[in-house]
């Protein structure tokens, strides 16, 4: 869980500090993007404001879209189904929207999490579509994780659930689906195929929308939203949402990842954002497709400019 730095300020007669957008309130938090100290009404302000640029400046929707948001309870999809409901109405996007979860059968984690979303279909007014592995498939990932044991859980339910949310989206009948992927899901993702060579891969992975090719695209309009961010805006806002992590989830190798970048951004709070950049960066030698060693060096480069030192031992 990421953690809220709230501003607290002394009540010195009217004195202290005010918000450093509107100077006129006191400031309630400090920006994890960009360590600016503002009060709740401007951060709301310019959270929905940066969301709705990316979605315009990227063309991601067309009006009289149906567009399916992937829904799993947790904090990213429950303030990307809120916050989309809201400019979806302010902005006349002209959009229909719906609630899709993914039931993978995990006892005591998404039978929770989706009675958070299925309330969230009553506080939004957004009609809410739920499929199962078990209906899908035939089996749960209870059952999956009883046979293969406690490894490579994540990759597995992954692909599954890739899949589970393309034929929930058909069932729909939708154009677009949206997911709650945010900067540091990014960016772990990013330092992942880096770390594994994986030159197609990261090609693509910080794309904000994929699969134009096929019948559903995906779109991510948290791509430059920082994952603490979300949090204080759920938080600030009082949103329903479910915090517990999945049970299967402490072994999957993105953990040392997300530690890592989280161990930048406490460094240079930039971090994240530079490291989603680094691909455009590195441009010409994904065209190349470069060897994994080449990759690595050009990313040790960009990290000791910003002021992050590794050191990597080749094995040839």
């Amino acid at each position: 869980m990421a953690e809220i730095d709230v501003v607290k300020t002394k009540r010195n007669g009217g004195g202290g500090r005010l918000c450093s957008t509107c100077n006129q309130r006191r400031p309630a938090l400090k920006r994890p993007k960009t360590l600016e100290q503002i009060c709740r009404e401007c951060f709301y302000a310019v959270f929905e404001d940066e969301i709705h640029r990316v979605i315009v400046d990227n063309q991601l929707f067309k009006p009289g879209e149906r567009v399916a948001i992937g829904a799993s309870g947790g904090k990213d999809s429950t303030v990307l189904a809120y916050v989309l409901s809201e400019l979806n109405r302010r902005h006349n996007y002209g959009l229909d929207l719906f609630l899709l979860s993914v039931d993978e059968g995990i006892t005591g984690y998404r039978d929770d999490s989706l009675e958070t979303v299925k309330r969230n279909e009553v506080q939004y007014g957004l009609p809410l579509k739920v499929v199962s592995y078990k209906e899908l498939y035939g089996w749960t990932m209870d059952e999956i994780v009883k046979i293969i044991g406690l490894k490579n859980n994540c990759t597995f339910c992954g692909v599954f659930r890739r899949q589970a949310l393309d034929r929930g989206a058909a069932l729909l009948e939708v154009d677009k689906l949206v997911t709650g992927h945010n900067a540091d899901d990014i960016a772990e993702t990013v330092l992942l195929n880096i770390l594994r060579g994986d030159i197609a891969r990261l090609s693509r992975c910080t794309s904000i929308t994929t699969g134009e090719d096929g019948p559903i695209p995906r779109c991510k309009p948290f791509k430059y939203t920082y994952e603490k961010e979300i949090v204080m805006y759920a938080y600030f806002k009082r949103l329903d949402y479910f915090s517990t992590e999945c049970i299967y989830s402490p072994n999957a190798y993105r953990g040392f990842a997300r530690e890592f970048i989280k161990d930048l951004e406490r460094i240079r709070p930039r971090a994240i954002l530079d490291i989603i950049n680094l691909v455009k960066t590195l441009g010409s030698l994904l065209q190349q497709r470069c060897r994994s060693r080449e990759l690595v060096n050009a990313v040790v480069i960009f990290l000791a400019r910003n002021g992050v030192k590794l050191v990597f031992c080749w094995r040839d």
